[in-house]
């Protein structure tokens, strides 16, 4: 039997790998945004749904929620084929919108029961452990880690059956129109997805914690790789990390458990951000700053080739001139130079510099590139 703290935790592991699976193709095909608008747009068919059932642990409420979903896409869709919108523009009509209309219900309809702002979009994940999901008397388990199971396993059949479909649509609409995918059923699917994994999450972790296990762990995936079959692993991975590091963040610090784990998501996309191999921002400038050196060396070597057996060659190669004649600022003709003497092309003697046999072989080379 696993304690409270443990139960915490392997709800929102689940939670961020459900999370995970969708929200890479929704951050592939730049639909980030339409994860916040579909996780406050839900409201009114998760009210709707309660009318009708009387009970807020009604499977409806999720078949509500995902009907309002897919609606919210349609209407985003239609104001955007307009062409008197862009996307960004229709999501900021639509998403507000639907959330009125489910806060007014509430507000005019549902004001003598529990059913308010909190219970849908403000889930607290301490309490989640103490909501029990019992089977002819059998303690299965937290409510929330049963529900958040089975749209995990859910999720992951889906991608299995239609993970061509998915991928073929996410990178190339055009070709997936051509083979006979149809584009919208495959993207209304995905919004469908996207529908059931927020409303089966919205108890236990809260609207904000959603988002950001559905945005950032493939944000922080993408820097990482091309690939989209590691990018969907780095996903779940990261999201494990922001579940689990954001818990004992939380933990340390008596602060709330969502938001420390929306924290975490934040900051291991930060750290991709600027330490992604690929395209992080220290290795792109690392990559620049060698690319300049690499530049200014041959550039060096090349012009100490041509002044070689040359009467004024003291003259022409001294790191003086270098600057006058190649315009050159200061700071660069010294990046060059160092560049040159650590890689063996050229030696220094005085103000002067001359090749070596290795630099001389290396500037013919590079000459004969150019």
């Amino acid at each position: 039997m696993m304690g409270p703290s443990a139960e915490i935790q392997l709800i929102a592991v689940v939670v961020a790998v459900a999370c995970a699976l969708p929200g890479v193709f929704l951050v592939l095909q730049r639909m980030a945004m339409m994860s916040d608008a579909i996780s406050h747009a839900i409201l009114p068919g998760i009210v709707v749904a309660f009318f009708l059932t009387g009970d807020l642990g009604s499977p409806l409420l999720i078949l509500g929620a995902a009907a309002t979903g897919m609606l919210t896409v349609a209407l985003v869709e239609l104001l955007r084929r307009s062409g008197l919108l862009g996307e960004d523009a229709a999501i900021g009509i639509v998403f507000p919108a639907l959330f009125s209309v489910g806060v007014l219900l509430i507000a005019r309809y549902a004001g003598d029961v529990h059913l308010d702002i909190d219970a849908v979009l403000l889930g607290e994940l301490a309490f989640a452990p103490f909501n029990r999901f019992t089977l002819g008397g059998v303690d299965l388990g937290p409510q929330a880690l049963i529900v958040m199971g089975v749209i995990l396993v859910l999720n992951l059949v889906l991608l299995a059956l239609f993970y061509k479909e998915l991928k073929v649509v996410t990178f190339d609409a055009s070709l997936a129109a051509a083979l006979g995918f149809a584009p919208g059923v495959v993207v209304y699917g995905l919004m469908g997805m996207v529908s059931v994994t927020a409303v089966g999450a919205f108890d236990a972790v809260g609207s904000i914690l959603v988002v950001a296990l559905m945005v950032a762990p493939p944000a922080a995936a993408w820097l990482w790789t091309e690939r989209l079959e590691v990018m969907i692993g780095l996903s779940a991975l990261f999201g494990v990390a922001s579940a689990i590091g954001g818990y004992h963040v939380a933990f340390a610090l008596d602060a709330s458990i969502a938001g420390s784990m929306a924290g975490m998501a934040g900051v291991i996309f930060v750290i991709s951000f600027l330490a992604a191999p690929g395209q992080g921002l220290v290795p792109q400038f690392l990559r620049r700053r060698a690319q300049r050196e690499d530049f200014g060396c041959t550039m060096l070597i090349i012009h100490l080739l041509h002044h070689e057996g040359l009467e004024n060659a003291a003259e022409e190669c001294s790191v003086r001139h270098l600057e006058e004649e190649l315009r050159w600022e200061h700071a660069f003709a010294a990046v060059a130079v160092r560049a040159a003497l650590r890689e063996g092309f050229a030696e220094q003697h005085g103000d002067v510099l001359s090749l070596t046999a290795h630099g001389r072989g290396q500037a013919q080379k590079r000459l004969a590139r150019t």
